[in-house]
């Protein structure tokens, strides 16, 4: 997070700027953070005052968790509210344009990273005026390697008198532990953070005087700069998960634990073309070589490479042994990148292998996955046509897991390709920790405990039921599901089953488990109604991803339907923010997605290859224009607009 004077932030070095007595002061700043049931509501607000004779620019900057939608954004000066509204993009767009030919300002939000996004606000403000900027956003915490993370972006440049973080969280099911973590802790700053704890509850403070948040007693530097981090679990008992109501809504929560985990038939696809070359390849090779050691026993593996040729590392899975581990980390050593990229061959090739794979166990799951850092250059480089290759040979036997290495890869192909197969995407970030990333996603998948799983419901009684089927389960993760009881319902009974032949049954009354909610301060509205509706949507985009045209437009409908509803910032609505007369009126905040890396986004061919066009720059050209209704400046305002839909369109298709 970042708040103070726009101007003075790209004179100096980040880290080392030198303080000064800001003309804009940001004389209080605090996250409320209430955690219910996993699911996260943040407010920020920030008080800043112009101590300056004349006018000066406050910037409000905040960076959230991508898997955050934003819910609410006003901005108060001198007790006059500017509030955000969220509108169908749409519509938002129409705003947006105009407010680009006059030269104004184009997006709030772009990606900043692999876990955060970036919303921006800058505000011009009369001497000794002030203005109060409140962020509000939401979201569903994912359970990864047996724990749940909320992640607080802290950078306020500046020393703050009021600086305050409070994390209030309640689950019901109890804390089991409870770890808070920071980038920039020191020893005075540790003092000023205090956590309270009982069963279920528990409230994280980090309140840092003007004295603790220096750098040193001799310069007014501040320390805060990084991340501070919440990592929690919750107690759970060997039962089919924990359900929760309030209002009509429930969610059901399953993560099983102490449970035996399936052999893995796993196959390795490495991307060793030319742009691998360097210190892609290096990182790829010590990742394989660490996950290497963390195979088990019973798994089994193999190793294919491709570039512009499929070369085969042996003809048939082998078995994690010492002596075949042995082989392959010399065959891992052995890498070099060339050539070019053909994925729809290699993809099949993996495929055929795991077909005709040999004394595997019975009990056991078989996983394709894929890393590549390009386009398909080589065969066959229509991505439709490899979807449709890909998807009909694996029907539904496989899962397969798509790698992203850095920005030059097609991230929708390779999502809507692991997506249609039964697996997730993930973009691994050009970073001196690649390696790492790509460790931290094989432990995700490396323990797979369930497959085939579905929860069933009282038939009738349950309107708007979110997915409920799931093909592989693995452990650490949690599955969430929930809905809307249409029926008045007494008892809730329900029983879960998974391919083993093991069902899980689990009752609950539902007048008892409402009352649990019932007269907490800290809850904050029908949470489980709001936790349903951001479920909800994310799964409809998700579905949408691999859905033929027609069923997207509806999936989008209703997404967009339930955006609007419960006001959340998704791909699908813009938040319009309205400024004071005399400055640049309109601005727009729209969520950014992993398949564009900003916000707006908007891609033209050149030369075979897809090229991106950021439409920020072409508003800066758009504001050093004279304002003046000139034919040069109409001339290119038209060909912005005529260019913009044409990518528009091609961008959907």
């Amino acid at each position: 997070m970042y708040w103070g004077d726009g101007a003075a932030a790209s004179e100096y070095p980040e880290e080392r700027r030198p303080q000064k007595k800001h003309a804009i002061e940001i004389y209080s700043l605090h996250v409320d953070c209430k955690v219910t049931s996993r699911f996260a509501h943040t407010v920020v607000t920030s008080k800043i005052v112009n101590r300056a004779n004349e006018s000066r620019e406050a910037t409000f900057e905040v960076e959230l968790p991508k898997t955050a939608f934003i819910t609410n954004f006003s901005m108060s000066i001198d007790g006059k509210v500017y509030p955000g509204i969220i509108k169908e993009k749409a519509s938002a767009q129409k705003e947006y344009d105009t407010a680009v030919l006059r030269g104004q300002s184009a997006g709030l939000v772009k990606i900043t990273g692999r876990k955060l996004e970036q919303f921006h606000m800058s505000v011009s403000i009369a001497a000794a005026s002030k203005v109060t900027f409140e962020l509000t956003y939401e979201e569903l915490l994912k359970r990864q390697l047996g724990k749940f993370e909320l992640l607080i972006k802290v950078r306020p440049r500046q020393l703050v008198k009021h600086f305050q973080i409070d994390v209030h969280i309640f689950e019901p099911q109890g804390i089991r532990f409870l770890e808070t973590d920071s980038t920039f802790m020191t020893n005075e700053l540790t003092e000023a953070l205090t956590k309270v704890q009982n069963e279920t509850k528990a409230h994280i403070l980090f309140k840092p005087t003007v004295d603790q948040q220096k750098i040193n007693p001799e310069l007014d530097e501040t320390l805060l700069n990084g991340d501070f981090v919440v990592r929690y679990d919750v107690k759970r008992g060997a039962t089919a998960g924990d359900i929760q109501i309030v209002n009509g809504y429930f969610v059901h929560y399953f993560a099983p634990h102490e449970m035996p985990v399936f052999p893995k038939n796993v196959i390795f696809l490495i991307d060793r073309s030319g742009s691998m070359a360097g210190r892609k390849i290096e990182q790829t090779k010590a990742a394989l070589l660490k996950i290497l050691q963390d195979l088990r026993p019973e798994d089994h593996f193999s190793f294919i490479t491709f570039n512009s040729r499929v070369a085969e590392w042996r003809s048939s899975l082998l078995q994690a042994t010492a002596e075949n581990m042995a082989n392959a980390a010399g065959f891992v050593q052995t890498l070099s990148a060339s050539g070019g990229t053909d994925i729809n061959r290699a993809l099949l090739t993996a495929v055929s292998v795991l077909d005709k794979a040999k004394r595997l166990p019975k009990s056991s799951v078989s996983m394709i996955i894929l890393l590549t850092d390009g386009q398909p250059t080589s065969g066959e480089s229509n991505v439709e046509v490899i979807q449709e290759n890909i998807q009909k040979a694996v029907n539904g036997k496989y899962a397969l897991f798509c790698l992203g290495f850095g920005f030059d890869v097609s991230y929708k192909f390779l999502e809507k390709m692991a997506l249609s197969n039964g697996g997730i995407a993930r973009r691994i970030y050009e970073n001196a920790d690649a390696a790492l990333q790509l460790q931290g996603f094989y432990q995700e998948v490396a323990t797979p405990i369930l497959r085939k799983i579905e929860m069933q419901y009282p038939e009738n009684a349950i309107e708007g039921l979110t997915k409920n089927n799931f093909k592989l389960f693995f452990e650490g993760s949690e599955i969430i599901v929930s809905g809307k009881i249409s029926n008045e319902l007494d008892l809730f009974f329900l029983p879960l089953q998974h391919a083993s032949d093991l069902t899980l049954k689990e009752e609950a009354n539902v007048k008892e488990k409402e009352q649990v909610f019932q007269n907490q301060s800290y809850i904050f509205g029908n949470f489980i109604e709001r936790l349903w509706a951001y479920l909800t949507i994310q799964q409809l985009l998700e579905k949408s991803i691999s859905a033929q045209a027609e069923d997207q437009k509806t999936l989008e409908a209703q997404a967009l339907e339930l955006s609007l509803r419960y006001s959340f910032v998704t791909p699908l609505t813009s938040m319009v923010v309205t400024k004071p007369a005399d400055q640049q009126q309109t601005e727009l905040a729209n969520k950014p997605t992993e398949a564009g890396k900003w916000g707006i986004e908007h891609s033209f061919p050149v030369g075979g290859k897809c090229f991106l066009l950021f439409q920020w720059r072409i508003s800066i050209i758009f504001s050093n224009a004279k304002r003046k209704k000139s034919s040069w400046w109409l001339f290119y305002r038209a060909k912005y607009l005529r260019f913009g839909k044409i990518c528009e369109a091609k961008h959907k298709r």
